[in-house]
């Protein structure tokens, strides 16, 4: 194989960032579209110039010229597609949250596995190069030993008939933006919460519309997350150790605008670090093309893509009880 080619499984907004990664990539090549309607699929080709439409999934699927295919359905069929498209023979980047369950996830895991296919979660700021030096920012010292971490995720969702909304689509503001702050947090500190505890306010149609967390991690350190479909748009994370504080005005998202990382040392004066400049969801696709062609290890690990939805269960679980509970 000299290339990657590509397929979307669905017509989702969200593609509209994934199509210019997959064709500013090296070996990414996107060559075809479904959807549940032909029509609609047919005209979302011409609209992205995609060689090739599809009426139903399965036919995308049966395609032995799309080698990996990107799943951005709603939360619920995320398992139950990437599935399918493994037993399929093709390489899977599904958006996150990778599943709503741990043991959707193990039998995604285990379609991989018999397969020989790789499976990977969507989670694009893990790829950039503002990530890549807050972990070896870290790593080097610089911070200390980290002992508390908040990181926030909101937008004001105006929709009433949005899939967000829906609590059988896996609907809810932590299932929608607060997995940022959560996988953010397990990726600082390289392993899950022993105890989490949540708090959530309910909208009419009975999912989160705000939902705040504690994790607690085996050797003390904390981390705070929030998500809220009630406020205006905000992403934020602050990284406070024992040697000084790491603050990302944009640690998720927009990361081309209002984007800056200081460093606020225990002693002295602050200082902005420099992030190279990449295109936010060039970094994710890029990690997949490698992985097929090369057969290096994807940069986020299905073991860690496991434990972020085996916390945000742990954390819905504690707000439905009113008590803080482990993980699993």
């Amino acid at each position: 194989m000299s290339e990657v080619r590509w397929g979307m499984l669905s017509t989702a907004s969200i593609n509209r960032h994934l199509i210019p990664a997959i064709r500013e990539s090296r070996w990414g090549r996107l060559t075809a579209v479904a959807s549940q309607d032909i029509e609609r699929a047919k005209a979302y080709a011409a609209e992205w110039g995609i060689p090739q439409a599809y009426g139903s999934y399965e036919e995308l699927l049966a395609d032995p010229t799309i080698d990996v295919v990107y799943i951005s359905l709603p939360n619920h069929l995320h398992a139950e597609w990437a599935i399918r498209a493994l037993d399929a023979g093709k390489h899977v980047l599904c958006e996150k949250p990778l599943a709503l369950t741990v043991a959707e996830v193990d039998r995604m895991i285990e379609a991989s596995q018999r397969n020989n296919r790789r499976l990977a979660e969507a989670f694009m700021y893990y790829h950039h190069p503002q990530t890549k030096l807050v972990r070896e920012f870290i790593a080097a010292g610089n911070l200390g030993e980290i002992q508390l971490i908040r990181g926030v995720f909101t937008f004001y969702l105006e929709s009433v008939s949005n899939i967000r909304r829906v609590p059988e689509y896996g609907g809810g503001a932590l299932w929608d933006v607060g997995v940022y702050p959560v996988s953010f947090a397990q990726m600082l500190m390289g392993k899950q919460p022993i105890q989490v505890s949540g708090q959530m306010t309910r909208g009419e149609t009975g999912i989160d519309e705000v939902f705040s967390g504690t994790l607690i991690f085996d050797n003390g350190a904390q981390a705070q997350i929030a998500a809220s479909f009630r406020s205006p748009f905000y992403t934020h994370v602050d990284i406070l150790g024992t040697k000084g504080q790491l603050l990302l005005t944009r640690p998720f998202n927009q990361l081309d605008k209002y984007r800056q990382l200081i460093f606020f040392p225990r002693t002295g004066d602050p200082e902005e670090l420099a992030v190279e400049e990449k295109s936010l969801y060039l970094g994710e696709v890029e990690d997949m093309n490698s992985a097929i062609l090369e057969g290096s290890p994807n940069a986020l690990s299905l073991k860690d893509s496991r434990g972020h939805i085996a916390t945000v269960q742990a954390l819905y679980h504690s707000a439905e009880i009113g008590e803080p509970v482990s993980p699993e």
